[in-house]
């Protein structure tokens, strides 16, 4: 057993530290303190932990403003279990300071998670604040209004609704939406064959997300579609699904941190496109949960809201499985990398893509988990009669997936 970010050991109760891993717990997360136990698991109990119960008791009521929620327990070992408990009253100080858990160890939070955790006492959210900007215009919103829901004219009223104003005043989730605003936004390179060539950028600074989203699409528009001649007709094509891209695009806008002072990046390659946001995943979502869509916590309800409304995304949290299900023809799939500050979503173009059907994705699983297979190998695993299987094959050598080696009896097939 060792110390983690919910666990830690203690001991005796001389030092009074243990307050601040209270503070860290009632704040973020519950957690739990053993009184009786060395840092290297060692037991070695309390003495009088009934009269060591009544003495932390006091301590905390104490020292922790306000008060958290706690249970004290004794253990057969005379350890003392204390279980903290995530509150709701936030912060909660110790010394007139909010502390955190940076995996075994508690530090202060910096004034930005400060202000945070105020807001959460407060049940408000960064994009419920009221805005230091006021002389706000909306001829980007009113424009789409008119286009999306035939809203002619912006009026107070409709902002209201929208809950773009509060108390008589705009907030900043109406900065965001307006015109001009104070906000990093989007940063977005195209690059050449590494990172070192720059083909194009635009930094969108200072101006609607409405606006930001609809610039970054049409960059996107640029370099990922195209047209083609087949026979008589001019097909568009994509070399990323529009619809992958949209959800993420607005995924990045509508779920990031907006009281951090950067800009979402958005890094178009020869192969792929990254979309890094700002903010790693809220508390009330696991990893798990939000890779398979099982979740949906909006982090900016208001602008979300109004990206709903606009058409721009589904409100019931589908972005993920709308993401990987404009992929499900395809042999290769989106990737999202979690860090506690950042999400990056990738997705692959189309030449890295190949379309293949159910039979065909069987044979090529196959033929992952094996360097080199005969036709009769990949019909035993498949249970395909030999002519489907050769028929398979020669389709899947066609789409540039599968290569031939060998002659005669020494052939064997392998993925390219």
């Amino acid at each position: 057993m060792r110390e983690t970010r919910t666990l830690e050991f203690k001991e005796n109760m001389n030092s009074n530290s243990f307050l601040k891993t209270i503070s860290a717990f009632a704040n973020y997360s519950n957690g739990e303190i053993i009184f009786g136990i060395c840092d290297d698991g060692t037991i070695k109990g309390i003495d009088n932990p009934i009269d060591a119960c009544l003495n932390l008791e006091n301590k905390i009521n104490d020292s922790i403003k306000p008060i958290p929620s706690y249970t004290l327990d004794i253990t057969k070992e005379n350890t003392i279990i204390l279980k903290v408990f995530e509150g709701t009253f936030k912060p909660y100080l110790y010394k007139g300071k909010a502390y955190k858990r940076n995996d075994s160890s508690t530090i202060e939070v910096d004034r930005l998670e400060l202000n945070r955790l105020v807001l959460e006492g407060l049940n408000q959210s960064y994009e419920e604040q009221e805005s230091t900007q006021q002389d706000l215009t909306f001829h980007i919103l009113e424009d789409e209004l008119s286009k999306k829901l035939e809203v002619e004219h912006i009026n107070t009223d409709i902002l209201r609704t929208l809950g773009l104003i509060k108390n008589g005043k705009f907030n900043n989730a109406a900065a965001l939406i307006a015109d001009s605003n104070q906000f990093k936004g989007v940063d977005v390179i195209r690059f050449g064959k590494d990172i070192n060539e720059i083909m194009d950028r635009e930094i969108l600074d200072h101006i609607s997300i409405l606006e930001m989203y609809r610039r970054v699409l049409n960059m996107y528009k640029k370099y990922y579609q195209y047209e083609k001649i087949e026979g008589s007709l001019r097909i568009s094509k994509e070399k990323i699904p529009e619809e992958a891209f949209r959800e993420a695009l607005a995924n990045s806008l509508v779920h990031r941190l907006w009281d951090i002072n950067a800009r979402i990046r958005i890094s178009m390659f020869e192969d792929k496109i990254e979309i890094t946001s700002c903010g790693g995943l809220p508390r009330e979502i696991s990893e798990k949960e939000y890779l398979d869509g099982q979740i949906s916590f909006l982090r900016n309800p208001i602008i979300g809201n109004i990206f709903f409304r606009l058409n721009y995304i589904e409100m019931f949290g589908s972005g993920i499985k709308r993401i990987n299900a404009s992929y499900n023809n395809f042999q290769n799939k989106p990737e999202f990398k979690i860090y506690e500050n950042s999400i990056t979503v990738i997705l692959p173009i189309e030449s890295n893509l190949i379309s293949l059907s159910e039979d065909e994705k069987a044979i090529v699983s196959i033929l992952k988990n094996n360097l080199k297979l005969s036709r009769t190998q990949i019909e035993d695993e498949t249970q395909f009669t030999k002519y489907k299987t050769i028929r398979i094959l020669n389709s899947l050598i066609e789409k540039n997936v599968v290569q031939k080696i060998g002659n005669a009896q020494n052939t064997k097939y392998i993925l390219k």
